[in-house]
């Protein structure tokens, strides 16, 4: 990514009207800004509606000694852009929160014309905003520019600094190793700098000094941040592939790619695997595999919280996505879990066009060029129960490495998941009839059998007595599976499968199912 202070300085100096830095880190982008013109000999202003328009670190100052002095008149966003239409000095002027005023047609005429002026002079508009949708005719007018997330550098330097300036005022200790100091800086990737040293100030507080648990309590701190962001969930990848019955080849194809984002493996010639699209009958295990693979290969656990996506204001949910990436490359190696994917672009169809006013759409561009031209090693698990929705780019070679098509389990995967759900439930597999349960739950999905074992669980603790095989079969025999009741279905999607995706178990374990 482009450095941002020197993205700032050359659009300053080629006389772009407009800037505009969406973040919520508001003083690190007025630094850049400062920064950037103190390079090109250049002074600031800064507005905000509660202060009205004053010189930056100017030597006009209140009788405090310490703000400078506002100049008069400028409280108001229409009255500041009157006066900057009649400033002649160059500089950069900063505008905060101006996004709240955009839609006043007084205020965009204003923010025209003083675009247009600054368009030949040596005069630029910098504004600052959580986010900002102008209308149509400021559009033309208006650069970008992206802060990134701090790298590690940055955030071994605000961990240092964070214990510098905590130590002038409290009593602290130091126990931290230089290792030590680096899982705290792996643990803070992926939060703004404010958010960062937020989560390290009260980590060294609460721990009375730099000290092992610090680590663990930015970790703890990032999750919450990371929650409330409303896009994605850090989760912990507690399973791995032995907590799932079956399904060999799929186990072997994970296998085969692990590790493949280390510097070995790129120094063999290797890029790191891209991910995957399970689909498959419902029940059958698709999401606890999305889950395990973050497990089996020990990387952070992302979930993409598609409920949360979408937002009420046209342009903010491709904003939300593209912040999504950002996130997740910053924390990668990563896998991130993405459930049910035919959700995301349910109206990316040209007839539902007009629906969202093109949001599925545009968020489907955004996806898939992302799943396409990433460099950073995030690996994308997705499940997905009606793959007749997702669009036929989605699953085109080059964006996900594998489809995989996980069917209803055989006779040897069902003994293995008697196995596991009840050493899941304490219960000791070799006290019961594996080989009568896997007969008789043909057909079951793995949710249904673990749903029977429960039943009989319930059945034998309210009658006192042990669990025993016959329990656990005359739940089976209650219970109508889902491969009876969509049946249908189920074809429909095996036979769909049969020529488009790989089975998830290998051949000789597959069953012939009616």
């Amino acid at each position: 990514m482009v450095d941002p202070l020197e993205r700032i300085k050359v659009l300053i100096d080629s006389s772009t009207p407009v800037v505009v830095i969406e973040t919520v880190e508001e003083s690190r982008a007025v630094e850049l800004v400062r920064a950037a013109c103190d390079q090109l000999n250049l002074p600031v202003f800064e507005w905000s509606i509660a202060d009205g328009l004053s010189r930056s670190g100017g030597n006009a100052a209140t009788a405090g000694g310490n703000t400078p002095q506002a100049i008069v008149n400028t409280r108001e966003p229409a009255q500041v852009l009157a006066h900057l239409e009649t400033m002649t000095i160059d500089a950069a002027f900063v505008l905060k929160d101006f996004h709240r005023h955009v839609d006043d047609p007084v205020v965009i005429r204003r923010l025209r014309d003083v675009a247009q002026l600054f368009s030949s002079e040596r005069r630029t508009l910098v504004i600052t905003a959580p986010g900002i949708q102008f209308p149509a005719e400021l559009e033309g007018l208006a650069e970008y520019v992206e802060i990134p997330l701090p790298d590690a550098k940055r955030l071994r330097q605000l961990v240092d600094q964070t214990f510098a300036r905590l130590a002038k005022k409290h009593s602290l200790k130091q126990k931290l190793d230089p290792a030590g100091v680096t899982a705290v800086v792996e643990n803070l990737r992926g939060l703004t700098a404010d958010e960062a040293e937020r989560a390290v100030s009260q980590a060294i507080i609460s721990r009375y000094g730099l000290v092992p648990e610090v680590a663990v309590d930015v970790l703890e701190a990032k999750k919450n941040l990371l929650r409330r962001s409303g896009m994605v969930e850090f989760l912990e990848a507690s399973e791995n592939m032995a907590s799932v019955g079956g399904l060999e080849n799929l186990k072997r194809w994970l296998q085969q790619r692990c590790g493949a984002w280390d510097d070995a493996a790129r120094n063999f010639g290797l890029d790191p695997p891209r991910g995957v699209i399970i689909l498959g009958v419902q029940g059958c295990g698709k999401s606890m595999c999305a889950r395990a693979i973050a497990g089996e290969w020990r990387l952070p656990l992302l979930k993409f919280d598609t409920s949360a996506l979408f937002d009420k204001y046209i342009g903010e949910t491709e904003k939300r996505v593209k912040k999504l990436f950002q996130v997740t490359e910053e924390l990668a190696p990563a896998v991130l879990w993405i459930d049910e994917l035919e959700k995301v672009f349910a109206g990316s169809g040209p007839d539902s066009a007009s629906a969202d006013a093109g949001v599925s759409s545009r968020l489907l561009a955004s996806f898939l060029s992302w799943t396409q031209d990433r460099k950073a090693p995030v690996f994308v698990a997705a499940t997905c129960n009606n793959v007749n929705s997702l669009p036929p780019e989605v699953i085109r070679k080059g964006r996900f490495d594998e489809l995989f098509f996980v069917d209803l389990p055989s006779q040897q995967e069902r003994r293995a998941i008697f196995a596991i759900q009840l050493k899941r439930h304490k219960q000791d597999p070799a006290n019961f009839n594996l080989d009568k349960l896997a007969s008789a739950a043909r057909g079951f999905s793995g949710a249904e059998i673990d749903a029977a074992v429960q039943t009989a669980m319930y059945a034998a603790y309210s009658a006192k007595k042990s669990l025993a095989t016959e329990a656990i079969m005359d739940a089976l025999g209650s219970t109508v599976p889902l491969s009876t009741t969509r049946a249908e279905q189920i074809h429909a999607l095996r036979s769909w499968a049969s020529e488009r995706a790989v089975p998830a178990s290998l051949a000789e374990t597959q069953e012939q199912h009616a």
